[in-house]
């Protein structure tokens, strides 16, 4: 009998079995919920947690030898994906391939998915010859066959010659309004938002210039140029956002902030809204905030072993003040909620004040500070102290009022954690002093500074050893011929040509030691205040170097963020 033959005849469960997606006991609990229950094994085992979807369906497909397809050897044919809409295959996942003797074969994620080959039957007429590929593959290459959701809906705009009455004059509350719910806007502006989260984007630009209207996302850092929306939707695009986000759309000529909860198929995300006054119209920013992202742990974040340990070791201080530095978008928030995530318990009374508050936290008592009513950092601080907190989490100091009070609260039993926007571990203490709190303070106080970067990752899919200019190694004290092969991204579809894919953390910690504090309170240099750190202390430049040595990152990315060299 042939390996297919066989294969057919072998049950699902001991398919799963051969490819190592489920146990021998699983198995066992799953036939006996079977027999007691009723119900298919393979929904059975994906109802206990025991196998995923995406395995069950694979093993479905070997079990009925259904064909599988390459679909970068084998693309679809024009005749083909001319017989279904670009919107019925993204709705479906499905992708017409080739159309022979009259039988359409069609690829899908899912094969076994009678809604979606009822629907496409329905509307094309064919006899099926349904195939299996990988879902990522299959969404990659609807995208290649159709062009983008956004981009296609552009190219539609650009084609229709009905939308003159959109160009009318914005000056009028009740005009804008109206614009706003034109179901071209309101599904243009859905699928820009929806597009940005599948590229992880974690800001979407919408910047309005003389003759074109740009939307950008910044992807690991860095902004994309997408596909521009026409000029004539700018009016109506930008009071859409303004009017989900909670603005005044009749007033264009100052700022203004917003909020946006967005649902998408990967759950709730938060959109902060932001827009300024331009000579040519309203630019606005979203900043995406994944709420996810408040999940992460210490150990998530890329701190080396030694930091990591000396780090988890000075949050169990009953006080004291531990500053988290960096620029914006450097990941100082993650940093802080992964903090508090690590010393939360029931015992602690933990409370927060925030601009905004970003993420949720479970536990955690969140104030989001209100500057129209009042509500700043020094006087919600203030508020907070009488609130018998344990642990305190200032967004950031900003000014020297904010500083004396966080300061004097870890002086006074309170563990009190904050961020300062500096260039390095040793700049905080630099900065306090200039905001004119004593170094006294300070040194008592303080009980360690993280400074960090986000550097982005090399795509795994292209990554290629490359020989570093040694000149450029010199420079970060070390040499060529150390022994280590470093690594860059050539670029490819996975990582948008860009060599990267993905963002970590590079860090300095200074732990203030008695050393460190004689360094504080003699006014010691930025270098004299460094050397004083010991030995141990690594530089943020050093741990860059040692991931890029590692084949995380490279040499270019990490000067880039340390504005070395």
């Amino acid at each position: 009998m042939s390996s297919n033959g066989q294969k057919q005849n072998t049950p699902l469960g001991r398919l799963l079995l051969g490819n190592q997606s489920i146990t021998e006991s699983q198995l066992d609990g799953a036939l006996k919920w079977q027999a007691d229950r009723g119900g298919r094994l393979g929904e059975v085992l994906q109802q206990l947690g025991y196998a995923d979807a995406r395995s069950v369906r694979r093993a479905l497909v070997d079990q009925r030898q259904i064909s599988t397809a390459d679909l970068h050897q084998t693309p679809p044919k024009g005749e083909a994906v001319g017989l279904i809409p670009a919107e019925v295959a993204t709705k479906y996942r499905v992708l017409p391939l080739a159309l022979v003797n009259g039988c359409l074969r069609l690829a899908m994620a899912d094969p076994f998915d009678r809604q979606a080959l009822d629907a496409t039957r329905l509307l094309t007429r064919k006899t099926l010859d349904p195939v299996y590929v990988e879902e990522k593959d299959l969404v990659e290459a609807i995208d290649r066959a159709y062009g983008s959701n956004v981009a296609r809906m552009i190219a539609d705009l650009d084609d229709d010659d009905t939308h003159a009455s959109l160009d009318a004059p914005a000056d009028i509350t009740a005009h804008l309004t109206e614009l706003a719910r034109e179901p071209t806007v309101v599904n243009l502006v859905d699928l820009i938002i929806h597009e940005a989260v599948e590229a992880r984007a974690s800001d979407i630009h919408i910047e309005p210039f003389e003759k074109v209207l740009k939307v950008k996302y910044r992807i690991d850092g860095m902004l994309h140029d997408m596909s521009p929306p026409p000029k004539h939707l700018q009016s109506a695009i930008t009071s859409r956002l303004k009017i989900i986000a909670g603005m005044n759309i009749a007033e264009r000529f100052i700022p203004q902030d917003g909020h946006i909860d967005f649902d998408t198929p990967r759950g709730k995300i938060d959109l902060r809204v932001a827009t300024v006054p331009t000579v040519y119209g309203e630019s606005i920013v979203l900043r995406i905030l994944d709420r996810t992202a408040a999940l992460f742990g210490l150990d998530d974040l890329g701190l080396p072993g030694q930091q990591l340990e000396q780090y988890k070791h000075l949050l169990k201080s009953p006080h004291g003040i531990v500053l988290v530095t960096g620029p914006t978008g450097s990941g100082k928030t993650t940093t802080l909620y992964a903090s508090l995530n690590q010393i939360y318990s029931p015992t602690l009374k933990i409370i927060t004040i925030e601009d905004p508050v970003e993420y949720r936290l479970e536990g955690v008592n969140q104030i989001p500070v209100n500057p129209k009513r009042g509500l700043v950092f020094a006087d919600g601080l203030r508020a907070i102290l009488r609130q018998d907190p344990d642990v305190v989490m200032v967004g950031e100091i900003r000014d020297r009022e904010t500083a004396d009070i966080s300061i004097r609260s870890a002086l006074t039993g309170h563990m009190v954690f904050s961020t300062l926007h500096t260039n390095d571990a040793v700049g905080a203490i630099a900065r306090l002093i200039d905001m004119g709190v004593e170094p006294f303070l300070i040194a008592s106080s303080l009980r360690a500074v993280l400074a960090q970067r986000l550097v982005r990752r090399i795509c795994p899919s292209c990554k290629q050893p490359v020989r570093p200019d040694e000149s450029v190694l010199r420079r970060m004290g070390h040499h060529a011929n150390g022994g280590s092969t470093f690594y860059e991204g050539a670029g490819c579809r996975d990582c948008r040509q860009t060599g990267y894919s993905g963002r970590m953390g590079i860090f300095e910690l200074l732990c203030v030691t008695d050393a460190v504090q004689d360094a504080i309170g003699r006014r010691a240099t930025s270098s004299q205040m460094t050397a004083s750190a010991g030995e141990g202390h690594v530089p943020m430049v050093e741990d860059g170097y040692r991931k890029a040595a590692a084949g995380l990152t490279t040499i270019s990315e990490v000067l880039r963020v340390t504005q070395e060299g």
